[in-house]
């Protein structure tokens, strides 16, 4: 089952150009059973990337543009009376969908922003008195455009911790963005592209990754970083238990994809600054935090 997933990563990385690092983060923060947010300018394949992920692993996928007039209903969905078989039927809205691309979540109102974080942490939604079950596997994707650009609401900090990574994708090589000048890529054609795993293949996968043994010395080494965080003086928010629990996931996760049945401290620090940085502090604060944690606690080997 693991070796499947290098033809997976060749073709993302096929689709999305010169980004191996944040390609393999996101295929981990997918097996982790986690939610990714993409932060990064308009443009930098933050939307491709959720389309080839959903295409190439035979998942349902759907698009969400979000905006300021945008109701939670139209997220969850809503029922509309039948005049035919005189009930209520219910319209399921674009969240039922195994991959869900909230595109933009910052343009939409708190209110909206916080019916999606609640589908994501219950996985499920209840509309008009009923509680309905979102898909398995459930994995949403949300990119957030720089807090400078106009119209935005800022996720406040207990909902950034909602997601288990932050990714930014940044800028290709010149080389790369040579070849996607010329064609020489699959972006276009990302709906074409062949299902190389289904939903089931996830699911054993996902199931493996739990399996994952973690020898107490590297969960000694995970809670030391935590631990550092909380003590720290330097402006830095300390991480949350729900934060150690995501960098276990992730790091067995991480170890999965690289063929082992147990982790290492090198699957934590893999890991680290994709799944802390955002809870540490916004932009360049939480990433280098991050880095700073890193320098200071030495794995033990």
């Amino acid at each position: 089952m693991v070796q499947s997933l290098e033809p997976v990563l060749g073709q993302l990385q096929q689709v999305v150009l010169d980004k191996p690092r944040e390609i393999r983060l996101a295929m981990a923060c997918l097996i982790a059973r986690g939610h990714l947010l993409i932060e990064d300018l308009p443009g930098m394949g933050k939307t491709t990337l959720s389309q080839a992920l959903a295409t190439t692993l035979g998942l349902s996928h759907q698009r969400v543009q979000f905006t300021a007039d945008m109701l939670p209903a139209d997220l969850t969905g809503f029922s509309i009376f039948s005049p035919e078989s005189q009930e209520f039927r219910f319209h399921p809205g674009p969240l039922f969908s195994q991959v869900v691309l909230a595109d933009e979540v910052n343009r939409a109102s708190p209110k909206t922003q916080s019916a999606l974080l609640e589908a994501m942490a219950e996985r499920q939604v209840s509309c008009d008195g009923t509680t309905r079950s979102l898909p398995d596997p459930f994995f949403v994707i949300a990119t957030q455009n720089p807090q400078e650009q106009s119209g935005t609401f800022p996720l406040p900090e207990s909902q950034l911790d909602r997601f288990m990574m932050r990714l930014s994708l940044g800028f290709p090589s010149l080389h790369s963005e040579k070849l996607l000048l010329r064609g020489d890529h699959l972006a276009d054609r990302v709906r074409e592209l062949p299902a190389l795993l289904s939903a089931t293949d996830l699911s054993l996968m996902q199931q493996r990754a739990d399996g994952v043994a973690v020898a107490e010395p590297v969960l000694d080494y995970l809670l030391e970083l935590v631990q550092h965080s909380r003590d720290n003086n330097e402006g830095l928010l300390p991480l949350s238990p729900r934060c150690s629990r995501a960098l276990l996931a992730a790091a067995r996760a991480w170890a999965l994809m690289d063929g082992r049945s147990f982790a290492v401290p090198d699957d934590v620090q893999a890991v680290f600054a994709a799944v802390a940085g955002h809870r540490l502090g916004t932009g360049e604060r939480g990433s280098s935090g991050a880095q700073q944690l890193l320098e200071r606690v030495n794995p033990i080997r």
